[in-house]
């Protein structure tokens, strides 16, 4: 009698935990600190200090409020408002105005990238590995996974708004005060929570990671577009996005807290959509299904190069439409930048230091410019895309036939080049048909033509340095990217913080003429071609030496 008495009450604690859907939440949180331990702190720790340190060097800067408003006037014209924000506090530009005006939107989108890389990494790619059936064959709930990612992204969301808004307030700066900064933090995590819930929606739609992170992407993409055309326009639009929500907070302009609600209603809502959708698909499998391939593969994909094209099609492909149609809606407010210019006598200045025939041409130098940074992004993932292979081991099942590794993995670095080359093509023939139409000037579409190709070399550069650290330092490969974002930095930020000469002229963009205000330089391309053709050689140099999945 004791026996059975015993076998029941032990049967009966087991299947409490087993039968609650939250069950290991708490070990999984520890897990995910554990892994993360270094991780989690450089996300926080970097954009924390990106805030500060560009607070604190502000009223060094711009000693007047003479300084302040010419910098005020530079930011009213439409294309400032799409690449920063709406214009709060325009017309008293003081430090506080600065940061919600040229800072917050920027670092929302940072926020945004951290939070939905960290959820698809602890989702959907443990999935994707195999590793979450393991964890599941144990005492853990169905939604214990996901609780956990959400909990962990959600607490480094709050605390990176705590510790900037602490760090702002602390600063003693009359214009950035505690109500401010406490509204900046805060709409920060607000917009890292809103994308948090993102992620997880994602996740659930697809069976790769890749697809989860790229599709959230979009969606990052997508509503930073809408803020940008909507602070262009008479603001609509913004109101349809979580960046423009997080600058309506008008932080050190009004304090308005109420649109932060907005955001925390519609975290609220995608998290419940992504249990509900969790709770209705098996483990492993996506929202959709799979496309059942051929019964046969074609004969494209009997080459290395096929296979490569095959794996990045999508993504080039999506790239290229995004690019374009974002181009041609730039090139629609030419005309209208033109008349801003010539009425503002700060702009008129500020444009007028740039040689070529028009102030216009200045200005669409400087768009360009833009653009191809932009590409610079889709640049390195394509080239990483060897690495990525490598770790999944699907590199190593090819390479075990008669394909050799630098066949291989110069056929992935070909998509890359010719991908970037592709990019920039439809950039500036977007950006050139409507600036041409909108100005009656049909020479502005070849001339957008090749002002965008121009910059081919530098992504070249870029991809090259990534081949190398591939070949080289495998392990070391990510720092590729802080070529691209050392280009952004000092091209969005360096005429606000007033940053040296000599810190543009590291940004190999910076080597480019600004076509079609100068005139063509091709020393200077031809040494950054040169630079990247010996990188791509040392990288599949290196590679052939090493061990695969080193």
């Amino acid at each position: 009698m004791t026996a059975v008495t015993a076998g029941r009450r032990s049967a009966r604690a087991a299947a409490r935990p087993r039968g609650s859907a939250l069950a290991g939440t708490g070990t999984l949180i520890r897990f995910i600190l554990r892994r993360d331990r270094i991780r989690i702190p450089v996300w926080i720790g970097a954009i924390t200090a990106y805030v500060l340190l560009t607070a604190a060097a502000l009223p060094d800067l711009y000693l007047t409020a003479a300084q302040r408003q010419s910098r005020a006037a530079l930011m009213g014209n439409p294309a400032a408002r799409a690449l920063a924000g709406p214009g709060h506090g325009l017309e008293d530009y003081t430090f506080g105005a600065m940061m919600t005006q040229e800072m917050l939107g920027f670092t929302a989108v940072l926020v945004a990238l951290m939070s939905l890389l960290l959820i698809v990494r602890h989702t959907r790619a443990e999935e994707a590995e195999g590793r979450a059936e393991l964890v599941r064959a144990s005492v853990v709930g169905r939604h214990a996974t996901a609780t956990a990612a959400l909990v962990v992204v959600g607490a480094a969301n709050l605390v990176l708004g705590a510790l900037v808004a602490a760090g702002l307030g602390s600063l003693g700066i009359e214009s950035i005060p505690w109500s401010g900064s406490l509204l900046f933090g805060a709409s920060l995590a607000a917009v890292g929570l809103v994308f948090t819930g993102v992620a997880a929606v994602t996740a659930q739609v697809t069976e790769h990671s890749r697809g989860a992170s790229g599709l959230a992407g979009v969606v990052l993409g997508s509503t930073y577009s809408l803020r940008a055309a909507g602070d262009m326009g008479d603001g609509t639009l913004s109101w349809l996005s979580p960046i423009g929500w997080a600058q309506a907070t008008r932080a050190y302009v009004d304090d308005r807290w109420w649109p932060l609600g907005l955001t925390l209603a519609l975290t609220a809502v995608l998290i419940a959509v992504a249990f509900a959708v969790s709770a209705r698909r098996d483990l492993g499998a996506g929202l959709v299904p799979p496309r059942p391939g051929p019964p046969a593969a074609s004969a494209v994909l009997g080459s290395p190069f096929g296979l490569a094209f095959r794996l990045q099609r999508a993504s080039l492909l999506g790239w290229s439409i995004a690019m374009f149609l974002f181009a041609l809606g730039y090139g629609t407010l030419v005309g209208e930048v033109e008349r801003f210019i010539t009425d503002n006598p700060q702009m008129l200045e500020f444009f007028a230091q740039a040689e070529g025939p028009s102030l216009i041409h200045a200005f669409l130098a400087t768009i360009v410019s833009f653009w191809a940074m932009v590409a610079s992004v889709y640049a390195i993932l394509a080239a990483l895309r060897l690495r990525s292979e490598e770790n999944a081991g699907r590199a190593e099942p090819v390479l075990s036939t008669a394909v050799s590794r630098a066949r291989w993995a110069a056929s992935h670095l070909a998509i890359a080049l010719v991908g970037s080359v592709i990019l920039l093509l439809v950039s500036g023939l977007g950006l050139g048909l409507t600036s041409a139409s909108s100005t009656g000037d049909a020479s502005l579409l070849p001339q957008m033509v090749g002002a965008a190709l121009a910059y081919a070399p530098v992504l070249w550069l870029i991809i090259g340095a990534a081949a190398a650290l591939f070949g080289l330092v495998p392990r070391a490969a990510a720092l590729s990217w802080t070529v691209v974002v050392y280009a952004l930095t000092v091209g969005m930020l360096g005429g606000l913080l007033g940053f040296p000469d000599w810190t543009y002229q590291l940004s190999p963009f910076d080597h480019v003429p600004m076509l079609p205000g100068e005139g063509l330089r091709l020393p200077p391309l031809v040494v950054l071609t040169a630079i990247a053709a010996v990188l791509i050689t040392v990288g599949l140099a290196g590679f052939r030496r090493r061990d695969v999945g080193a």
